[in-house]
């Protein structure tokens, strides 16, 4: 009984905690999951590769739940293996939660049918729709406390693949379109965690949370992006200059998540100059795409 998943992860272009509307673009960076079950285990134990201190229970939950849904009381082990940094505003916990709940899925035998079907429930007992499969891994993420929205946004643009645009508070697809762009990314050294941001403080964006929705409704994901990252770098402490550089030469550039990361789209040619100038500051950069497909069995 073993399972083995990919999911992607993401950047922001609507943060969702001032509003409960959020908007998110799958990267070509992966996480992948590896889960085996046994009939004889009485608990599941996970483990993040490299990280062997990391908090684990947002895995293992993700997996007692399919259990729970699917299965017949097992246990077993979650191992994920991520390409895509931690506490840095680019899924890695969306990603840890699709690729865990899509192996266990995996190695339950279960079927895991078309991103388009909405309802589980038409697919038959013994399988589940992508959509619905990605809930599993939100509503494990709100069990352990990982999030504050309960990232629905995150976790189906990671699941689905493209661009989406979610209502958190209804976990809810208003829209789900593709883009093929180039993709920077700037981390800086410092971390930060989702559950530890001032949500009342994000509340004072409220009016452009709900401009950024309309822009991002009407397709115009760049723009609505921008304004989302001036916005949230203000409500949250982040510098907005690497921002501002950026501006002239992309698509597209905002904060993403609670930070600290900020990510450009474009071209390829475009965003060489925003490299130039991110090359600079200290840091990490990944240079990467958008991904039309999201996450999958392996």
């Amino acid at each position: 009984m073993n399972g083995v998943a990919t999911a992607p992860g993401a950047g922001t272009v609507l943060n969702a905690l001032a509003t409960g509307q959020g908007a998110a673009f799958a990267i070509d960076v992966e996480t992948t999951a590896t889960v085996e079950l046994a009939a004889d285990a009485d608990s599941v134990t996970g483990e993040i590769t490299g990280a062997p201190d990391a908090d684990t229970r947002l895995i293992e939950r993700c997996v007692e739940r399919v259990v729970a849904r699917f299965g017949d009381g097992e246990g077993g082990t979650v191992t994920t293996d991520s390409e895509v940094p931690m506490a840095a505003g680019l899924k890695s916990s969306s990603a840890a939660a699709n690729a865990a709940v899509l192996a266990t899925l995996d190695a339950l035998g279960v079927d895991v049918v078309s991103d388009d079907v909405e309802a589980s429930d038409d697919a038959g007992d013994n399988a589940i729709a992508k959509i619905d499969a990605c809930r599993i891994g939100v509503n494990a993420a709100r069990d352990v406390g990982v999030t504050i929205t309960g990232a629905f946004d995150d976790a189906s643009a990671s699941m689905l693949g493209g661009v989406v645009v979610t209502d958190n508070t209804a976990d809810e697809l208003l829209a789900h379109e593709t883009r093929e762009w180039d993709v920077l990314v700037w981390t800086p050294p410092e971390r930060a965690y989702s559950a530890d941001a001032d949500v009342d403080r994000c509340g004072n964006v409220t009016e452009m949370a709900d401009l950024v929705a309309e822009l991002a409704l009407d397709g115009r994901f760049g723009e609505a992006m921008t304004v989302n990252g001036l916005a949230y770098s203000a409500a949250l402490d982040f510098d907005t200059d690497p921002a501002v550089e950026a501006m002239p030469h992309c698509h597209g550039v905002s904060l993403s998540g609670t930070g600290p990361s900020v990510v450009a789209v474009g071209d390829e040619s475009s965003l060489a100059a925003v490299r130039e100038l991110w090359a600079e500051r200290d840091g990490t950069l990944i240079e990467t795409t958008t991904r039309p497909t999201g996450a999958s069995i392996q």
